[in-house]
């Protein structure tokens, strides 16, 4: 059945990947064909970057699961009827099968009747005189405001242009249907970064890593790994959708130690999440407080309302393990593979936070021997690294995650690319073990950007394998820019403008366009 799938517009190129990993992980499809994205079509027209899209999905239950644990998807509907206009809509409506209309309008039922809209505001009055305008439906029920049984959405779009993000629409579109499922995007307060205990410079943000749980179909009973384990917030998106999580990283002192004993990796997901409320609600709760404190007793730590919201505790399962393992040299013993059902990470490409691997370059360069810690010292010792170029960082992660994924597991991670002028054709990572499903573009600047790759094992591991893997990746490496080989990305992002695209003169502001999505 085709519904009408409304996204946030946000994250525009991630919105459809979302909806389609979701599918598989609620069983859309009965077998593991990769070459199956759902079906899709937009409204009359309408651009791609609209947030109103057509899917068709087999079940209401598959597409209300799908809504409800999806984070860019605002709502997912059963259409009655679309038009110009509400003489258009009102006979769309009417013309709509009553079979399916009548066990949502009888007298049993409650609902409530939405109004909303894009490109404009529609004020109190306005929205009143709209859901009177929908007398021609056979409403029975009981209006519940607060929590209806069935939930009606009317959704208007007006002549918007580029103030909202998207190039100009022709005309104006009315949709008025039911409300299979809707996105709750009330965990991103209760996970967002300024919350959290513990943090570097690379905390992945609430919302990004929810979504790369959903591309990695992080549920419960799978075992995901994070090699770039930093502050855990990767892992605590898996957590939270039941998966056990196992990390690592190269520095001792964030797995081992972060900043004390209550705040580290591990107080991340054990931590209390502070919600913070308005004035008045902090005020009304404040009195509830003083009046209950003589009867519940205690010390006083719960008199303030504060305390109270801070003694709420995320829950979450705890990682199996975190290791201290350097990507570049993996600590996994002979023989052992297929073990992670998810390997999902932000690689280190040298904005924030450089890559390191061990050796230190005098080893690396052969200047000194390699040397054996003694025993006495091996507790506090830090062992020397050397840079870690992007090329071989992400070489070694596709080695790791060939080796270790059981079959139709999946690898996400992010892939930095500088947006050149004129640049459509994107030589991503390969990798003959793997099929990449999804490349999700995040524009983060003019000049540089990042894509969410997804990929799936499609084929095993073996000697023969690694070996074309390594021709491959040198071939990428020879064919690529200098600057990947290098790992000296944050020269080519903050550099001079003309020592990047090879102009001359000063970089000329006005000529970013205002308009970042995909023209058509």
């Amino acid at each position: 059945m085709w519904y009408l799938c409304v996204f946030f517009h946000r994250l525009l190129d991630y919105r459809r990947a979302e909806v389609e990993a979701l599918a598989e992980l609620f069983g859309a499809f009965d077998d593991h064909q990769l070459q199956r994205p759902l079906q899709w079509k937009l409204p009359e027209n309408h651009h791609p970057d609209s947030p109103f899209h057509f899917v068709n999905l087999p079940s209401e239950e598959l597409t209300r699961n799908i809504a409800n644990r999806s984070l860019l998807v605002k709502g997912i509907y059963e259409l009655w009827g679309e038009g110009d206009n509400y003489e258009e809509l009102e006979k769309a409506v009417t013309s709509y099968p009553e079979e399916r209309k009548l066990p949502y309008l009888t007298t049993e039922t409650t609902f409530r009747i939405v109004v909303d809209s894009f490109g404009k505001i529609i004020n109190f009055e306005e929205q009143n005189e709209r859901i009177q305008s929908l007398k021609f439906v056979p409403f029975k029920g009981r209006v519940n405001l607060k929590n209806p049984e069935q939930k009606f959405w009317l959704m208007e779009t007006d002549n918007y242009g580029s103030n909202n993000g998207l190039p100009p629409v022709v005309q104006k579109r009315i949709f008025f249907g039911r409300e299979v499922g809707a996105a709750d995007r009330k965990l991103l307060p209760t996970y967002q970064l300024k919350s959290r205990k513990y943090l570097g410079p690379t905390a992945m943000d609430a919302e990004m890593a929810f979504l790369m749980a959903n591309q990695a179909l992080a549920t419960k009973g799978k075992l995901v790994y994070d090699p770039f384990v930093g502050t855990g917030s990767i892992l605590v998106a898996a957590a939270h959708f039941g998966a056990m999580t196992m990390g690592a990283d190269i520095d001792i002192r964030v797995v081992r130690d972060g900043r004390g004993p209550d705040c580290n990796v591990w107080s991340n997901f054990k931590q209390a999440s502070h919600h913070f409320l308005d004035f008045s609600s902090l005020l009304a709760l404040d009195v509830c407080f003083r009046i209950a404190l003589p009867f519940i007793g205690g010390d006083g730590f719960y008199s303030s309302p504060i305390c109270f919201l801070r003694s709420i505790e995320y829950g979450l399962p705890m990682p199996i393990s975190l290791l201290r393992a350097d990507n570049n040299l993996p600590p996994w013993r002979q023989g052992l593979k297929e073990i992670f059902d998810a390997i999902i990470c932000d690689p280190p490409y040298g904005v924030r936070a450089g890559g390191r691997k061990s050796g230190g370059r005098k080893l690396l360069k052969g200047v000194i021997a390699p040397y054996t810690v003694p025993d006495d010292k091996r507790t506090g010792h830090i062992p020397s690294t050397a840079p870690y170029s992007l090329a071989e960082c992400v070489h070694d992660l596709l080695e790791l995650a060939a080796r270790m994924l059981v079959m139709n597991g999946r690898l996400v991670f992010f892939y930095p690319v500088l947006r050149e002028d004129g640049t459509t054709n994107i030589n991503f990572p390969k990798h003959p073990c793997f099929t990449m499903v999804a490349s999700c573009e995040q524009i983060l600047s003019f000049r540089y950007s990042r894509y969410l790759i997804t990929m799936v094992k499609t084929g095993p591991y073996t000697d023969d394998i690694a070996e074309l893997a390594m021709k491959m990746h040198l071939e990428f490496k020879e064919n690529h820019l200098k600057w990947l080989e290098d790992g000296n990305l944050h020269s080519a992002v903050f550099s001079p403008a003309s020592s990047v695209n090879g102009a001359s003169g000063d970089f000329n502001r006005d000529s970013k366009p205002k308009y970042r999505g995909k023209y058509v």
